[in-house]
């Protein structure tokens, strides 16, 4: 007999002979019988014990069950599974340090991170990586259908992306090297190859933050294509894979955005854009601060809201004073760059922008940093052998699902956050 899921119980056939496997989620004793809960990856089915000869092993042991699927309409799904026979498939389970059968896991954050591998079983914490599973096939989805390659770039690198005090050094057999702050170098040379690029894969950042928004290890979603007129483009291409991304919601894990308390956004045709300096001007900070603090941003979102009716709001035109070396200025005046921010629900969500393209821009950038082009001479490579205009941007994964259910705390959608204080599990 084969295997039935949980979620494929309901259309089976009354009467017949059905046979799960699972986790005993919840057992409940009672005078005269026995509910058994049991979970698999696609939902709950509950088993009802009459003869009391059968042994019910201790919740989260696995289980295989065989049995009558009979109607009912008060049990998970219409159905249930009665005349079982039960088989532990391993020797019977310790107690959870978390109560996984209640509706809402009400363990300490501590308490879940600490025990992560069996706090994450839990149906509605679950629930909140499967949104990032969808995101993710929404991501890869938009960009495959707009002629992008996926690529894979190395996390071993031999400086810095973009600052020094911010990698974690390695002995890379005897010399140094460091954890990639990005793919940022590498996507932009590989635009010059295929184009259009993207990549999904951790970042680090060694920056001593200990807040409810930062880890020293998240997962990016980057994308750089070229042949762009100026980051608006870019900011066009990203709106249409957020797009592509809460469709993904929608279609492959609506259940689990409804379980996980989830507040899927609508993305506007177009996302309101506004100038830096117009957006200190808006939350009355002064005229020469070189960037937003958070709640600056969150004054910023709740404006978007009540004036656009949009969740996602652009800032552009961030000072050259604080991009990277490689951001593009604005071509009409240099204090300003040709890049942006992302602020979705109060929350810096992306950052990107166009980026330099000519061999002597890069050369006066680098030098006017106090630093040798040589230094970067293989990162130059591909520039001086012709590269087209281009841009791109990054989506911080855990911090999307994060405002998606609107969780106080960025570890609470991490499956195993990296920080200051964390290296295990």
């Amino acid at each position: 007999m084969q295997r039935t899921l949980s979620a494929q119980l309901p259309h089976a056939t009354p009467g017949t002979a059905v046979r799960i496997q699972g986790w005993v989620h919840r057992r409940r004793e009672l005078a005269a019988l026995t509910f058994l809960v049991v979970r698999d990856r696609t939902g709950l089915t509950q088993v009802v014990v009459k003869d009391p000869g059968i042994v019910v092993p201790p919740e989260e042991t696995t289980v295989e069950v065989t049995g009558v699927l009979t109607a009912n309409a008060a049990a998970p799904g219409g159905v249930e599974i009665t005349e079982p026979v039960i088989r532990a498939l391993t020797e019977p389970a310790l107690t959870p340090p978390v109560e996984l059968w209640r509706p809402a896991l009400n363990s300490t954050l501590p308490t879940m991170l600490d025990n992560a591998p069996v706090a994450w079983r839990h149906p509605a914490q679950r629930a909140r990586w499967e949104l990032a599973a969808a995101s993710l096939r929404g991501f890869r989805s938009t960009l495959d259908a707009a002629g992008f390659t996926e690529i894979q770039t190395p996390k071993f690198v031999a400086s810095a992306t973009e600052s020094g005090a911010n990698v974690f050094e390695v002995d890379y057999f005897g010399r140094p090297a460091y954890l990639a702050q990005s793919p940022q170098f590498y996507k932009q040379q590989l635009v010059g190859v295929f184009e259009r690029v993207y990549e999904v894969g951790p970042v680090f950042r060694a920056e001593p933050h200990d807040t409810v928004r930062h880890l020293a290890e998240y997962v990016s979603l980057d994308v750089e294509f070229g042949f762009i007129d100026d980051h608006r483009d870019v900011l066009a291409m990203l709106r249409e894979v957020v797009a592509g991304m809460v469709a993904a919601v929608h279609e492959h894990a609506g259940d689990a955005a409804e379980l996980a308390g989830a507040r899927v956004p609508v993305v506007p045709d177009e996302i309101p854009v506004i100038h830096f300096r117009d957006a200190l001007a808006l939350v009355g900070a002064p005229d020469d601060e070189s960037d937003l603090a958070p709640e600056h941003e969150r004054v910023l979102a709740a404006w978007a809201l009540e004036t656009h009716g949009s969740d996602f709001l652009a800032v552009e035109g961030y000072p050259m004073a604080k991009r990277p070396f490689y951001t593009h200025p604005h071509p009409d005046d240099a204090r300003w760059s040709n890049s942006f921010d992302l602020l979705f629900r109060g929350l810096e969500l992306v950052t990107g922008g166009q980026r330099l393209h000519e061999p002597s821009a890069y050369d006066e950038a680098i030098r006017a940093r106090g630093e040798d082009p040589a230094d970067y001479a293989t990162y130059l490579q591909s520039f001086r052998h012709g590269m087209p205009p281009h841009g791109g941007f990054a989506i911080g994964l855990e911090r999307w699902v994060a405002r998606l259910v609107e969780a106080t705390n960025i570890r609470e959608v991490t499956l195993f956050p990296r920080d200051l204080h964390r290296l295990t599990p």
